[in-house]
């Protein structure tokens, strides 16, 4: 809508550069064009406001497949008024010269001729084929249909209007329909994941079973490498023990070969102080063989004192005195 602006009894229109305005006076143009900016007095002012950029029109409509399904089909057309002129002159573009309101909606018009022209070729074309081929190839056929149907239609030239394109956006049955379709695709995808899950299932098994031998192999060799430990520790406990006994054989036989040659040193020492002593006791028995009996009575008693205790007191009775002398008296004789 153009901008209005209001001084005194006139009015200020300023367009847009994709707003076609068309000033009529008493039955005469005055100004068209886009992109106008005029005065204007608003009692004696025709105003016609076209846009000319280009609109988007989204449309949905029912069809029947040849199976006698029903399915929807979403559209989107577009379209822009290429003869501005032909269609303020066919349609009602007309706007308030107090307010710049449109008085109408001709694009309204616009729309439900673009639809009514959209929907037919679309009709008659799923009419003719299976909801499977609508579903898939149908859906460029469609499209082609239905944008020749609207280029090739003189009613939409006849109000200045071209169509840029048509796009089919989707063909959709309905929603039973739809999954009951889905079903065997949904069925397949569901047995490639099965597959896929027992795949994996299988490998990770098989995973487990490698990984559970490779353990069983470690405690194995676990196993067979303590056994050698143990009896290379028991051969190492052997050889120390043998050796410690060897050691001690040695020690013992050294200590028995010591205490043998002491012993024998002693044995020839004692032989030989008892030979010596035996030498001396011969050598003093020879003396004592020649000496007198008396001597050898005094060198008795000699010896006797040497062993004898203190005495204290000695008691002298006639007796003993008696004997003494007599025996001392046998020995002068």
């Amino acid at each position: 809508m153009a901008d209005v602006t209001n001084r005194l009894f006139l009015r200020h229109l300023r367009g847009t550069p994709t707003v076609w305005v068309r000033f009529q006076k008493r039955g005469r143009d005055v100004k068209e064009g886009t992109g106008q900016s005029f005065w204007y007095r608003p009692l004696t002012a025709v105003l016609s406001e076209v846009p000319v950029d280009d609109r988007e029109l989204p449309l949905m409509f029912h069809a029947r497949t040849a199976d006698f399904a029903d399915v929807t089909v979403q559209a989107t057309v577009t379209y822009r008024v290429a003869d501005p002129a032909l269609a303020a002159a066919r349609l009602d573009f007309s706007v308030d010269p107090y307010g710049g309101q449109a008085r109408a909606r001709p694009l309204d018009q616009v729309a439900t001729l673009l639809t009514e022209l959209a929907q037919q070729p679309a009709l008659d074309l799923l009419a003719r084929v299976p909801l499977a081929d609508a579903l898939t190839v149908a859906i460029t056929e469609v499209r082609e249909a239905v944008a020749a149907a609207l280029s090739d239609d003189p009613r939409l030239g006849d109000v200045g209007v071209a169509v840029v394109s048509a796009r089919v956006v989707a063909i959709r049955p309905e929603p039973e329909m739809e999954r009951s379709l889905q079903t065997p695709t949904r069925e397949a995808v569901q047995q490639d994941a099965d597959k896929a899950t027992y795949a994996r299932r299988a490998l990770a098994v098989e995973q487990e079973r490698a990984i559970a031998e490779n353990e069983l192999q470690n405690k194995i060799e676990l196993a067979r490498r303590e056994q050698q430990l143990v009896e290379q520790k028991g051969a190492n406990d052997r050889r120390r023990a043998e050796l410690t006994a060897a050691s001690e054989l040695a020690a013992a036989q050294g200590e028995a070969e010591k205490a043998r040659t002491l012993a024998t040193a002693q044995a020839d020492r004692v032989r030989e102080v008892g030979a010596a002593e035996a030498d001396a006791e011969a050598a003093r028995m020879a003396i004592y063989r020649d000496l007198p009996t008396g001597v050898l009575h005094a060198l008795a008693m000699r010896d006797l004192a040497g062993q004898l205790p203190a005495i204290g007191q000695l008691t002298v009775t006639p007796d003993l005195l008696t004997g003494t002398l007599a025996r001392l008296a046998d020995g002068q004789r």
